[in-house]
Formats: C-alpha cells, sequence, structure tokens
C-alpha cells in the first residue's frame, strides 16, 4: 500500500510540472492577483465558470497542487510507521511541498521572477526525492554487489548534472540565460550515456531496464530541445504554431523531470551495490580477511 501511494503522488507530481509547464509558457503565472484565495474566494469554491483564459491554467495548477499537498502528507504519515530511512524521507518530502506551497503563493504576492526559478527548481528536487520512495518503497530484488566501483560516483554524478542542468532550464525560461543551458546540455549528453550503458553491462535487473530507458529518454529529450530553441530563438516556420511552441517546451520539461527521476534511480542502485560489497566480501571468507593460509592453532 505505500509503494502505491508513493507511485500515485510521483504521478500527480509528474502532472503538476506538466500543469506548471502550462502555466509559465502561457503567461499565466499571475492571472489569479491573490494567495491564497482566488479573486477573495476560497480556493476549492472558485466558480467553474470563471476559469476561462490564464485563470484556467493558473487555478487548475492551484487545484493540483492542492491534491500533490495531500498525497505527501498521506504518504509521510504511512512512512512514518515504517521508520528508518524511509520515515526520514517521508518527513523531508512533506517539508519540501509544504515550502513549495509557500513559495508558489510568495511567487505571485511579491512578483518576484527569482521565487519563479526556486519555485521551479524545487519542484523538480521534489519529483526526484518521490522517485526515490517509490523504488525503496518497492519489492525491488537486491542488485548484485558493484563489480565497477567508478560507476558508484558517476551515477550520482550524473543525477546532479541532471538536476542542475534543469535549474538551467528555468534560468533560461526566467532570466534568458540560454548560455548555461546549453553547456549543461552538453554535458549531460557526454556523462548520462556512458553511465547508461555501463549500467546496461553490470546486469542489475532493476537498472538495466531503467539505463535503456534513459536512452530512449535522452533522445526524445534532444529533439525536443531542437524544437524548443527553434521555435524560441529562430524564425524558421513550426507546423502548429502556436499550439507547438506551447507544447514543445511543456514536453521538453516533463521528459526533462523523467530522465532526473532515471537518473536517481541509477545512482541508488549503484550506491547500494557498492554498500554490498564489503557485506559480501566479508561473508565469502569467513567474516575476516583470508590474506595467507591458516595455521593451526591460530
Amino acid at each position: 500500500m505505500t509503494y502505491r501511494l508513493a507511485l500515485l503522488t510521483a504521478t500527480a507530481t509528474l502532472v503538476l510540472i506538466v500543469v506548471g509547464g502550462l502555466v509559465t509558457n502561457t503567461g499565466a503565472a499571475l492571472a489569479v492577483p491573490d494567495w491564497p484565495n482566488t479573486f477573495g474566494y476560497n480556493m476549492f469554491l472558485f466558480p467553474w465558470s470563471r476559469m476561462v483564459g490564464g485563470v484556467l491554467y493558473e487555478h487548475s495548477h492551484r487545484l493540483v497542487a492542492a491534491v500533490v499537498g495531500s498525497l505527501t502528507l498521506a504518504l509521510a504519515a504511512a512512512l512514518w510507521r515504517r521508520g528508518g530511512p524511509l520515515r526520514a524521507l517521508g518527513f523531508a518530502a512533506a517539508l519540501a511541498v509544504v515550502a513549495q506551497g509557500v513559495l508558489g503563493g510568495l511567487r505571485v504576492v511579491l512578483v518576484k521572477d527569482t521565487l519563479a526559478i526556486v519555485h521551479g527548481g524545487l519542484a523538480q528536487a521534489f519529483f526526484g526525492l518521490l522517485v526515490a520512495i517509490v523504488l525503496l518503497a518497492s519489492r525491488a530484488p537486491a542488485p548484485a554487489p558493484a563489480t565497477d566501483p567508478s560507476l558508484r560516483a558517476l551515477s550520482v554524478l550524473a543525477a546532479a548534472l541532471v538536476y542542475v542542468q534543469i535549474v538551467f532550464g528555468a534560468l533560461l525560461t526566467h532570466a534568458g540565460r540560454l548560455d548555461l543551458h546549453l553547456a549543461g546540455a552538453a554535458l549531460v549528453f557526454v556523462l548520462v550515456p556512458i553511465v547508461a550503458a555501463r549500467t546496461r553491462r553490470a546486469g542489475d535487473p532493476v537498472a538495466g531496464p531503467v539505463a535503456r530507458a534513459l536512452l530512449a529518454f535522452l533522445g526524445v529529450q534532444l529533439a525536443l530541445g531542437v524544437g524548443s530553441y527553434l521555435a524560441r530563438f529562430s524564425s524558421i516556420w513550426i507546423p502548429g504554431e502556436q499550439l507547438t511552441m506551447l507544447l514543445l517546451p511543456v514536453a521538453h520539461r516533463v521528459v526533462g523531470s523523467l530522465v532526473l527521476g532515471a537518473s536517481v534511480i541509477l545512482a541508488l542502485r549503484a550506491t547500494a551495490a557498492g554498500a554490498r560489497e564489503p557485506a559480501v566480501r566479508d561473508t565469502a571468507f569467513g567474516g575476516r580477511l583470508a590474506i595467507g593460509p591458516r595455521l593451526e592453532g591460530s
């Protein structure tokens, strides 16, 4: 049940990222000028008949966020009973979702683009945290002992780099920093495929399929990135015109979230495999290091 709740929360968060992308790329972020109310109404009692134009996107974003917040608090309560690392992760998720709600509200009240960048970055970190909870709450088989010591560090570095690249994407959206985003993309497309290829060779029953999916996500992401660049920074005619110009960056954002989620899974599996290696070695030698033959009476 905890695993299913975690999976549902992560899925709802991905939907929220989609709606948040629609809010940003339609310019609807300030369509509702007050918070936590909506034009003076209680958020949950705002008339559906008035949800038109930018208000539709912005208010829908608030409603989906409320669902994600409720699911996260329920998940945190369920994980609290399980104890251990999952309890700590559930508590961190609850803190993050509350902070995210406050940041979103302050973005409206204070009208600060800096808060929008932080809000977007925290949303992706929150999604990555939920993916970690889904993996740890599942009944996935334990990874085999690590045979490639460098893969652990590379996997963690790749996940961190993907997240930094997502932050660079937020800087591009809100501050026009194309240079950082292009530099980050180059690094991601060098390192992440290497990590995915090496993970596939490791034979992990969970990380292997995720690595294949990650490579597919990267291919889609590259196509979406090129399309988004042409739609925003060139005069080339794009089929679908305004609709395509809206959907390309939103899809780019969502696939970026999937790349982050897959990278988090690879990092966690590689870390778990590295942690198992000393224990397996100790077991194989009867709990002690066997450097030479054992002497009688020793």
